[in-house]
């Protein structure tokens, strides 16, 4: 592995532990809030142990969003361990970095105001579920605003920094997240699929219901 790195060498430092440890960070985050979620929503084993589904969201929205923070501390101090490179030092990867830190806090910021903080911390795992689906900006440019978004902000953080090691892990953020998204969206739909297939049985059984009263009439 070190031979297939060291042509590389030069631009990141892999024997940096933080760059290690930022590693480990980013791909955690998302797979510890997937497990959590499921676990929820099959055992309500946090709805459970916070007395309700609401109060049990709230819980895990301040525990995903810390544990972010602390991701991005831990991003922060890799790269200022990390090697410069000169191409990436210039004011135009710096102006490119801001602009990327703008777009990708504007799509994280509107996604969550749009959702509200059920809708982005994994509400529907819990049974909170939103009447209608979001279409309006930004989920008019892309269905996973929060992720895309906090990839664009890594990847201009790399380039403020003028970090070749910030692109190496803006590609690990970019992967990790694009593996979420497969399992996420799927068994989301899943979650409305099966309320709509309640629903309509509940219609039905009214329906049916109705027809028993007009005939006994």
């Amino acid at each position: 592995m070190s031979s297939f790195l060291e042509p590389y060498s030069h631009l990141v430092d892999f024997s940096q532990r933080s760059l290690l440890i930022s590693t480990f960070a980013i791909a955690f985050n998302p797979t510890f809030w997937n497990i959590v979620a499921r676990r929820e929503y099959r055992t309500r084993f946090i709805t459970r142990a916070f007395g309700s589904a609401q109060a049990g969201c709230y819980a895990l929205a301040v525990t995903i969003f810390s544990l972010g923070l602390l991701r991005d501390f831990l991003y922060e101090r890799a790269l200022r361990a990390q090697p410069s490179h000169p191409l990436l030092e210039g004011d135009l990867p710096t102006y490119a970095g801001y602009v990327l830190l703008a777009f990708g806090n504007l799509l994280v910021i509107s996604s969550t105001w749009q959702l509200g903080i059920t809708g982005t911390f994994l509400g529907d795992y819990f049974g909170i579920l939103m009447d209608d689906i979001v279409t309006g900006f930004p989920f008019n440019i892309t269905n996973a605003p929060m992720y895309y978004g906090s990839t664009m902000s890594f990847l201009g953080s790399a380039l403020v920094y003028g970090k070749p090691a910030g692109i190496f892990l803006t590609g690990v953020v970019l992967v990790v997240y694009l593996v979420a998204i497969q399992y996420e969206n799927p068994f989301t739909a899943g979650i409305y699929a099966k309320r709509g297939q309640q629903t309509a049985a509940i219609s039905s059984a009214k329906k049916a219901k109705k027809v028993e009263g007009k005939k006994e009439l």
